[in-house]
Order: C-alpha cells, then structure tokens, then sequence
C-alpha cells in the first residue's frame, strides 16, 4: 500500500481540509501534516494574514533566501507541482514519485494521474519542495 492510496476518493469541497472533502491546498495541506508532520498555512479564507500572503510569494519567488519553498532539483515524493490555469498559478498536487501525482480537482474527488501527459505539460509552472521536507531527508 502506498502512502496516497488513504487520501484517494477524498470528495471536492472548496476549502475543505479534511477527509469529509477538500480542495487542491487542503489536500496538499492534509497530506503534510499526516505524512510529514509539517503545518501548511490553511488559506480557507484566502490569505488569512500577511504572513500567509507572503509565503506563498516566496514559492514563486524562490531567491528568497528564507523561502519556505525551493525549486526542486529533481521530483520526489511530497514535492508540489504548481500548475497555471489562465495566467494565475491555481492548481496543486503532490508528486507520489517521478510520473505520478495526488490531485483534486473541483469537478472531480482526489485521485492519482500521470503528471507527464501533455495536457499537465502545458499549464506546468514548477516543482517546489518544502525545507522541512530537505530537512527530514526527504
């Protein structure tokens, strides 16, 4: 059994950040607390505070020397693909390994897709990993 198969099936529910339902930020925010250990900001309500506002602009402005987030190197297990809908980065996922990822999406509940189809490849914006995930040896 791998560590995404518990999250598969999981509901949509806009801002939802539990097992009852939830949306891309929730699902990536319960993945890393249960498999990490590791607090993501909620973001129910948007930015609720300026910290929050500004660590999310420190994973898309990654000179930042105290980001949060890094680019990643190569994928691994528990980084975040951010991906573009439009021209605003929208859609996260959490790579389960090189060619696999966790997502959800509003129309659909969570579920494993290949991360390399062509249609991914288009909206691709970057890879990110967690310091505390460098941190942990993942």
């Amino acid at each position: 059994m791998n560590w995404s198969d518990k999250y598969i099936g999981i509901p949509y529910r806009d801002r939802g950040r539990g097992f009852d339902g939830c949306d891309c930020w929730g699902l990536a925010r319960l993945v890393y607390a249960r498999e990490l250990g590791i607090a993501l900001p909620s973001y129910t309500e948007a930015y609720s505070s300026a910290e929050e506002a500004a660590e999310v602009a420190a994973l898309l402005d990654t000179r930042n020397e105290m980001a949060t987030w890094k680019i990643a190197d190569s994928p691994h297990a528990f980084d975040l693909i951010l991906y573009r809908h439009g021209r605003l980065s929208t859609h996260v996922a959490i790579l389960i390994d090189a060619r696999r990822m966790l997502h959800i999406q509003s129309d659909d509940a969570a579920k494993v897709e290949d991360c390399t189809d062509p249609r991914w490849n288009a909206r691709f914006v970057g890879i990110y990993r967690h310091v505390q995930t460098t941190l942990k040896g993942g």
